[in-house]
């Protein structure tokens, strides 16, 4: 079984060079500590950065340079700010390469359901990621396989309300990493569980 800071390790190598990226609310954020200088990567915020570098070392924070999440980070050389109104129009207008998100579930064809639970008590939360996942080029997923409650959150179809049809690519979780698509789900990678007894774990033909 994979840590959170492991998982964003391995999403981070995944991460073509050169690539425009963001880096959603939550587990995401933790990628650009493991993004290098070398790769070329350059992070865009929604709130208006792009050329974001890790988050700030503890009595180091300026916050003036903040993420979507509130959280204090550093900027790197040629970093450039901008209007929000300008930070969506490069979402939704398909400049970004990749983007990291968090989910409720996943869909074995990459159906995405990440604002809402549905829960009476629950608050909705959908932010930009409807905007992200119809304008990203490629949609990646930070998530734990199993819910709190044992339940898989990848499935053969959300039940939660959706964020975005057929967006999500790639699959990184805890136990396992996954592409998904049109034609389902592909098992790529296991951790410290044999593919059979996930494949029963989930319900799902991998």
């Amino acid at each position: 079984m994979r840590t959170t800071d492991q998982i964003a390790a391995a999403v981070a190598a995944d991460i073509p060079p050169g690539s425009f990226v963001n880096l959603g609310i939550g587990q995401p954020t933790m990628v650009a500590d493991h993004l290098t200088t070398e790769s070329g990567v350059v992070l865009h915020t929604e709130n208006g950065m792009l050329g974001m570098g890790p988050a700030a070392e503890p009595g180091h924070e300026d916050w003036d340079l903040t993420n979507a999440g509130k959280q204090a980070v550093t900027e790197l050389p040629g970093a450039a700010y901008f209007h929000h109104a300008d930070s969506f129009a490069m979402m939704r207008g398909g400049h970004l390469d990749v983007c990291v998100l968090g989910a409720f579930q996943v869909s074995v064809t990459g159906d995405l359901a990440n604002w809402h639970t549905g829960a009476p008590d629950a608050i909705p939360a959908v932010g930009g990621a409807m905007d992200l996942a119809i304008g990203a080029k490629q949609v990646f997923v930070m998530m734990t396989l199993f819910a709190k409650d044992g339940s898989p959150k990848l499935v053969e179809a959300c039940t939660y309300p959706l964020t975005g049809l057929a967006c999500v690519t790639r699959l990184y979780t805890d136990l396992a990493t996954f592409e998904v698509g049109p034609d389902g789900a592909r098992l790529l990678t296991t951790y410290g569980v044999d593919a059979a007894e996930l494949a029963e774990r989930l319900g799902l033909e991998l």
